[in-house]
């Protein structure tokens, strides 16, 4: 945390009229200045700043504060993160109650960051690459887009600035083995990674001589988790909360073309699936949820995944998928930019799509098959309010077509009884357990980390994340750790021993379903049986696999 007595002396130094004026022009008007508000559609001039008091007032829409809660509102920030970009603006050093706290700016990040820009209008290389795939010189500057040369050059340059390699390290643009340092990113196209404050904290990178990793991202640092940020939220923010919208893309060229074509309320996550992590940084601005993903087999798992948990985490959106080998950034470089704005506004359903991919793994023709398919979009009905259980009954009866009569979701009696159960969702001993085992047992988060996914779980996948997060404090961990019904796992044995039995139903029930898939190829279905026998035969053995997602 910041020390008050360092935010005390930051607000000090601050000037409301430098701290207003460096984001609209004020006019002097009497005593005060004044100028159309920021936070409202102002047709007239009704946002005042007071020198004197030091705060600003809407008469029109009530907005009002001192400097700080201006970038708050402005910058759509926290009160740490406006503090620290003020700080970092200001040139301002904070104090925190933790002298491990590294400060949320790094000067070797920003002049790296620098020295990469400065490089890229000299590659050739690099250069092609860009303006073959449509971008902007604006875009370069705007998005900071730079190259990073051989690993000698770049430590070179690390320690001509007296930059450290221990500090190198630390923010993640070094590493360091067999006893030699080296720079992580070589040869690579650069997209500096933001926080909300504007602060770089990372890099992602893109191979331009043929590397098999055709991109990296900074590894996990102090200031870098991959989890918890979206690639340009700092620039989509603004359009993110005027327009109630974000849309989510899997790469930086998505996001960079979308920009380009004005859709400015677009990022990217980085390199990884959507998380519960993300959720809290989503819920900003209360927008509605747009994933765009590629229609591949990766991406269509990657959707499903997020639909999962958007949707049982109460945000409205849905989802697009991108065929043909198409990509945003493709539609934009060949001027299909009514098509995107089409598709944006025409996403299916979060809902709609999850039970769609839920019975496409089914073979509905065949009885059995179709009441599995049933059973499993019920349990995923659950983890939804009681509204959307109800009003996609019918959905999901249509379309194995059943009387909706046999989607049983909740008692269909009207009065006590029924509201009695709505109230109190089905409770899975055993999931509930392993939620509560992780909550007791902290030694054995690695091995089931290693083995299994909240994403496996039928009941309780948003109690076992919050309990991997460490969010110990939400309501529904509270309940399970003090229900003394659940019974947490002491003994590892014992529950290495539960875990294979779990396992061994869930890639039996998998092994199912790829049989009856028709969406993929021959070879690719060989594989996939073969990858899911060799798990099934070591669970028999006694041993654990590791999940792959």
């Amino acid at each position: 945390m910041i020390v008050n007595d360092s935010i005390e002396q930051l607000k000090s130094r601050l000037d409301i009229l430098d701290v207003v004026g460096s984001y609209i022009e004020l006019k002097k008007a009497g005593a005060n200045f004044k100028a159309p508000c920021p936070f409202h559609d102002d047709k007239s001039p009704s946002f005042v700043v007071s020198p004197s008091k030091q705060i600003y007032h809407c008469f029109g829409c009530g907005a009002g504060g001192d400097s700080i809660r201006f970038v708050m509102e402005y910058e759509k920030l926290s009160y740490p993160e406006a503090i620290e970009k003020l700080a970092s603006n200001y040139n301002f050093s904070l104090s925190y109650t933790d002298n491990k706290n590294q400060q949320k700016r790094s000067q070797l990040l920003d002049k790296l960051n620098e020295y990469y820009q400065n490089l890229l209008t000299h590659n050739h290389n690099a250069m092609a690459y860009i303006k073959e795939r449509g971008i902007y010189e604006s875009s370069i500057e705007k998005f900071g887009i730079g190259y990073a040369p051989n690993s000698t050059q770049t430590l070179q340059y690390i320690q001509k600035n007296m930059f450290t390699m221990r500090e190198a390290i630390e923010v993640g643009v070094a590493g360091h083995e067999n006893k030699k340092s080296f720079a992580r990113f070589i040869e690579r196209i650069t997209f500096p990674i933001f926080a909300t404050n504007g602060s770089i904290v990372g890099f992602g990178g893109r191979t331009i001589t043929g590397h098999q990793a055709k991109y990296v991202n900074s590894p996990q640092t102090k200031l870098f988790n991959k989890s918890k940020l979206l690639y340009a939220y700092n620039f989509a923010k603004d359009a993110i909360y005027k327009n109630r919208q974000i849309i989510i893309t899997e790469g930086y060229l998505d996001v960079i073309m979308l920009h380009q074509a004005g859709f400015t309320n677009a990022v990217a996550t980085l390199g990884t699936a959507l998380t519960q992590e993300h959720l809290p940084l989503l819920r900003k601005g209360e927008p509605r949820v747009i994933m765009a993903y590629d229609g591949d087999s990766a991406g269509a798992a990657a959707a499903l995944k997020a639909a999962r948990l958007l949707s049982a985490s109460g945000f409205d959106g849905g989802v697009i998928l991108f065929h043909e080998g198409m990509d945003p950034a493709d539609m934009v470089k060949n001027g299909k930019i009514e098509e995107l704005g089409r598709f944006f506004r025409e996403p299916k359903p979060f809902v709609e799509f999850v039970i769609e991919r839920i019975i496409a793994n089914y073979n509905i023709k065949n009885p059995k098959a179709k009441e599995d398919a049933l059973g499993e979009s019920v349990t995923y009905l659950k983890t939804l309010s009681p509204l959307l259980q109800e009003e996609y009954k019918i959905y999901l009866a249509s379309l194995l077509g059943l009387n909706p009569s046999f989607v049983k979701v909740s008692s269909s009696n009207v009065g006590q009884t029924d509201k009695t159960q709505l109230r109190t969702p089905y409770r899975d001993m055993w999931e509930l357990s392993l939620v509560k085992t992780v909550l007791e047992h902290p030694e054995f988060i690695d091995q089931i980390l290693d083995t299994i996914d909240p994403s496996l779980l039928q009941f309780h996948q948003k109690e076992l994340a919050l309990a991997i997060s460490g969010e110990i404090l939400a309501p529904e961990l509270m309940a399970i750790a003090v229900d003394e019904n659940i019974v947490s796992h002491s003994n590892y044995e014992l529950l290495k021993a539960e875990l294979i039995a779990f396992l061994t139903k869930h890639y039996n029930q998998e092994y199912k379903k790829i049989q009856l898939r028709s969406d993929i190829g021959f070879e690719q279905k060989a594989f996939l049986i073969r990858s899911i026998r060799g798990k099934i035969a070591k669970l028999q053995k006694g041993e654990l696999v590791a999940y792959e997602g």
